[in-house]
């Protein structure tokens, strides 16, 4: 019976699934599986031919293959490597070379043998590649075959470097990559001008020839790909469902990367679901959606037909459960995010007392503020609240080197207008006008350089608080060492980055926190500044009394929005504060126009944020709620 079950509840899917709480517990267990075979096969005296994959997603899994050699004896004398793809041309001494992916990351680390890896070679030229491809090839067949190629997925549905259009016999080749493809890669590279436009891959072909094959991907930003890779139709515009064919392939996913599968999106499509109240409202609001009716107008018809009959039976009828879903919405919004001073708080997202509350409203960039709740935040000065804003990066990799060169043009100018020696300020511009000349992408900036890039940002972001309402002793600038390595790679997060939280958060004592809760990306700064708040709430509520009552508000950035049937509190912006917002965003003007990390959207950070407080408003309103022109989404973190 549990198997009949099993495959009810995945009849949409396509090929094998295999979900894990999270990527840590995935990785390791992949991994496993790696060692397992190579401890089969040394006990038969055979060689183990892996096929390799690079990005962030098998890092974990290479980290306990390491671990496995260290501790556990695992060897690999007897194992050959062939790596998927290598940009093209690449030096292999290049930081974003896969050469030195592998390298960082596996190679110095084992006992392999140099000579059984393999990695396509990103320096020839282009008239030897179709013979080097051909002998690529053909050193796996002649070796047996790959007996394990291990994939990530990227988010055009490619596995390797085989781009949407790819044939399913593909050989190893060289392809051009996608512009999205490119986006992605951009920040490794400094920007994506400088992301190679080609790179040699094996193809879907080679890839199918392999005895088993495993697919990894983690996070919410691979969830959409995962799903058209899973659950639709074989397309040459998502090369990965090609994998349907194959009898030997494994998807193995964390909770997140699957939550677009149907069995955990929309349940109750394909099981009886225990219908509580969040799973309730998600159902509600997906039929309201799909059928395009307001909420107060869903029919039982609808339900049965929509695959909800059971809700409808065990809550019913329908406009019961209807007029419920449609209050818990109402209470959610409110113009009143402090809350509301002498009011009856008990249907309202948050508390009336006390009346005029400390809040802390921390900002991992020093633009994330005003870009996801800029509305909010302004309503919270107006409203009589006392409000700081802490911004905890410097966010000085996220400047263009001739901004630098302006500002300090600026500095020389002015200096020499009031009869000051401008000999020394005049030899830095110089310095960095040479260190400008030659820079590499993604090259460490020198410490003069990373300064002017923070102190530009800073006095932005004092701008954008000012326009908001705060005193200068309300805005707070952290830059939390993690953060200053002057690289996109960053620091692990360590004692003192709490501990500098920590004590903001005894100075100030909130009532209420917001903080980014952006967690699509598990290596970006939002994630990584949020989890900083939680361990410095955590420890303080040891000691702290005040922390008990302290309330803590997610927002979201410039990118994606909560879920609706996520949100806890919307605030309706009138036209007028949606302009005051957008107001506060201009006065980044190092982010205005084109950013340094823009991401595959090409609209000014402005734009996103109001076309997503608008839609939000619109799903509101296509839902029968009353109609606003902006609203800004929040969810309590629940301690």
């Amino acid at each position: 019976m549990a198997r009949l079950n099993l495959l009810e509840e995945t009849r949409y899917e396509k090929l094998p699934v295999t979900v894990y709480e999270n990527a840590e517990l995935a990785s390791r267990q992949v991994a496993r599986r790696i060692a397992e075979l190579i401890k089969k096969k040394q006990a038969h005296s055979e060689k183990t031919v892996l096929g390799l994959a690079t990005g962030s997603t098998p890092i974990r899994m290479y980290a306990e293959l390491v671990r496995l050699h260290r501790e556990e004896g695992l060897n690999f004398r007897d194992v050959i490597t062939f790596n998927l793809d290598e940009y093209y041309p690449m030096r292999p001494t290049a930081p974003q070379s896969y050469v030195t992916f592998m390298n960082e990351h596996l190679f110095d680390h084992i006992d392999i043998d140099p000579n059984n890896i393999n990695i396509p070679n990103g320096t020839l030229a282009q008239e030897e590649i179709p013979a080097f491809c051909l002998a690529y090839e053909r050193k796996i067949e002649e070796l047996g075959g790959l007996d394990l190629q291990i994939l990530g997925i990227g988010r055009t549905g490619h596995i390797g470097f085989n781009e949407p259009g790819s044939a399913p016999n593909s050989g190893t080749r060289l392809v051009t990559l996608d512009d999205l493809t490119r986006w992605d890669a951009a920040r490794d590279f400094g920007g994506k001008e400088n992301v190679p436009t080609k790179a040699i891959t094996m193809g879907i072909g080679t890839i199918f020839k392999a005895r088993e094959i495993i697919l990894m991907a983690w996070n919410g930003k691979k969830a959409p790909i995962v799903k058209k890779a899973v659950e639709g139709e074989m397309s040459g515009e998502v090369p990965a469902t090609y994998l349907q064919l194959s009898d030997n392939v494994e998807f193995i996913l964390d909770q997140d990367a699957a939550a677009d599968l149907t069995r955990f999106n929309t349940p109750w499509l394909v099981k009886d679901c225990v219908w509580d109240t969040q799973l309730t409202k998600k159902a509600v609001i997906w039929l309201s959606q799909t059928v395009n009716k307001p909420i107060l107008k869903l029919t039982d018809e609808d339900y049965n037909n929509n695959g909800m009959a059971q809700l409808a039976t065990e809550k019913g009828p329908a406009y019961n459960i209807n007029i419920d879903i449609f209050n818990q919405l109402q209470h959610t919004i409110t113009g009143w995010p402090g809350g509301k001073p002498n009011a009856d708080d008990s249907q309202r997202p948050e508390r009336a007392n006390p009346a005029h509350k400390r809040v802390m409203i921390f900002s991992p960039h020093p633009d994330d503020d005003v870009i996801s709740m800029g509305g909010t935040f302004i309503r919270l000065v107006d409203q009589g609240h006392e409000v700081h804003v802490a911004y905890q990066t410097s966010g000085n990799t996220a400047v263009w080197d001739d901004d630098v060169l302006r500002y300090v043009e600026f500095a020389i100018d002015f200096n020499q207008s009031i009869g000051l020696d401008g000999q020394k300020l005049q030899h830095i511009y110089d310095d960095m006008r040479q260190f400008f000349g030659t820079k590499q992408p993604n090259q460490i900036d020198t410490p003069e350089v990373r300064n002017v890039k923070g102190f530009i940002r800073k006095t932005e972001a004092i701008a954008a608080a000012r326009y908001a309402g705060l005193s200068d002793e309300k805005i707070h600038f952290m830059a939390l060492p993690f953060y200053e390595t002057g690289k996109t790679q960053k620091n692990p997060v360590s004692d003192i980055d709490v501990a500098l939280t920590m004590e903001l958060l005894q100075q100030v004592k909130p009532h209420q926190v917001y903080a980014a809760g952006d967690f699509a990306d598990p290596h970006g700064t939002h994630i990584v500044a949020f989890n900083i708040i939680i361990e410095a709430l955590n420890r303080l509520r040891k000691t702290e009394a005040w922390v008990q009552d302290c309330w803590l508000w997610m927002y979201r950035g410039a990118w994606h929005e909560f879920e609706t049937h996520e949100i806890e509190m919307a605030v309706p912006l009138s036209p007028q504060e949606v302009i005051r917002k957008r107001n506060a965003i201009y006065k980044h003007q190092s982010q205005k126009d084109t950013p340094v990390f823009p991401g595959e959207d090409s609209r000014e950070f402005w734009v996103r944020a109001q076309d997503r407080n608008r839609e939000t408003a619109k799903i509101y309103d296509q839902l029968g709620l009353a109609d606003y022109e902006a609203m800004e989404a929040f969810v309590r973190w629940k301690f």
